[in-house]
């Protein structure tokens, strides 16, 4: 995790660190911006939804995953 250009001075101990923490923050906060545009780009098209008894809705049923989770009968 070190970025360093040729003919560069080594950094070792305290130094090294304090730089590899400055780079891991910058990394995680432009993830958290690049997060919250993508939230706020599905959030905008999103709308709750409401159901009322007796309406009809369609249940997407995987059966592979039943197998999966306890196992193929007979093996």
């Amino acid at each position: 995790m070190c970025w360093e250009e040729v003919g560069d001075i080594k950094l070792y101990g305290a130094e090294l660190v304090q730089i590899t923490t400055e780079k891991v923050r910058v990394i995680k906060d432009r993830m958290k911006v690049a997060q919250d545009r993508q939230k706020k780009y599905v959030d905008i098209q999103r709308r709750p939804l409401e159901f009322c008894p007796r309406d009809k809705v369609f249940l997407k049923v995987a059966l592979w995953k039943h197998m999966l989770r306890f196992g193929i009968k007979g093996s």
